[in-house]
């Protein structure tokens, strides 16, 4: 019990770090650059930098406190296994007897995705059956719907709940840090011809670290722009998910467009701020189980050739959401094309968690 306090304590001190830094970095620019060292002979010149700080400092600071407090949305009652279920689950010990028990108690669910062999993903810390792009996190120690990762900076898990608020925690972090670094960069070059009068300890390293903080941050956001383009998390990247025909990176892709609105939702005047405005429930996605990625695709599916009735089966049986609709629009529900394939052996994930499927 001690250590897993002391693990708590010490898992928001890279939260504490940002924040610290982020605190001095206001005190810097507004206190000893605008206050002290601009507004004695370059009042305007102060005042519009003031007005254009505050803006994304606050956008900044909105977006990292929603990352880092909405709490990671967790599948709903109906993917936990009855009470006669589960009884039942765990008085047999063949695995054989237990996936027949699983895939009785998910056929009216939602999934279309199994493991690498073919069964039905379960989480046993949980003891529940985990939706689609659902996993276990072994710092949270809680199954997180559309996992993405657990971020130790904001000391939550990015997932459904708040991917959107990541998104922008990391795009007004870059502009915040390259507005910083913009404005002080001629204070800076003044520091080393000894023209600035005061504040040259804070403008020195207030440079430095906006610097390093853009560039950093910059790869990271870059990646997950590119992810969002293609409706993958970051754990799908290294280990695609598993339909009825196989692997497939881009099961879930719906094209650029549809992507992004899957993550920030319909309404554009809502996409720049950190509010909740993500389509669907987290529990089940609109799939499109082709190989090749939807951009790529020229031929239309009413001029695809026609296959025997017997080789198709409609999937998914069940109607998608009314938001999954409106991403589908008018495109028709694919049906299931290539054979199932053999049982298909994926790659080990090194990521924080300890799901295993």
């Amino acid at each position: 019990h001690v250590l897993k306090c002391c693990q708590k304590v010490l898992a928001w001190v890279p939260v504490a770090f940002i924040a610290l830094v982020v605190a001095w970095s206001y005190y810097a620019y507004v206190v000893e650059l605008c206050l002290y060292s601009l507004n004695s002979y370059l009042y305007f010149i102060a005042v519009v930098y003031l007005v254009v700080f505050h803006l994304s400092f606050v956008m900044f600071v909105w977006s990292y406190w929603k990352t880092i407090f909405t709490s990671p949305a967790s599948p709903s009652n109906e993917f936990c296994l009855s009470k006669a279920d589960k009884e039942q689950y765990e008085k047999e010990e063949r695995p054989e007897s237990q996936q027949e028990i699983l895939r009785r108690a998910a056929k009216d669910l939602p999934i279309y995705t199994t493991t690498a062999s073919r069964a039905i993903r379960y989480c046993d810390r949980c003891q529940l059956i985990k939706p689609d792009r659902c996993h276990h996190c072994s710092a949270c120690d809680i199954c997180v719907l559309k996992m993405d990762h657990h971020c130790p900076w904001v000391n939550n898990c990015v997932g459904f709940s708040n991917y959107k608020f990541f998104l922008l925690f990391l795009m007004y972090s870059l502009l915040y840090c390259l507005f910083v670094a913009a404005t002080v960069l001629q204070y800076f070059i003044k520091f080393w011809t000894n023209e600035l009068p005061i504040a040259k300890f804070h403008v020195l390293f207030l440079f430095f670290v906006a610097a390093m903080f853009f560039i950093s941050i910059l790869s990271l956001f870059s990646y997950h722009c590119w992810l969002v383009g293609k409706n993958r998390s970051t754990i799908e990247t290294f280990r695609a998910p598993t339909f009825r025909n196989g692997p497939d990176k881009n099961g879930f892709s719906l094209g650029c467009s549809k992507n992004l609105r899957e993550v920030f939702g319909d309404e554009k005047k809502y996409w720049l701020l950190p509010i909740f405005t993500s389509l669907g429930d987290g529990c089940n996605f609109p799939t499109r189980l082709v190989i090749m990625d939807p951009e790529q695709l020229t031929v239309s599916s009413q001029n695809e050739p026609a296959k025997s009735s017997e080789a198709n089966q409609s999937f998914p049986t069940r109607p998608l959401s009314e938001s999954q609709n409106r991403l589908l629009a008018s495109d028709s529900q694919w049906v299931e094309t290539g054979p199932e394939e053999e049982n298909v052996k994926s790659g080990s994930l090194h990521c924080n968690t300890s799901d295993d499927s």
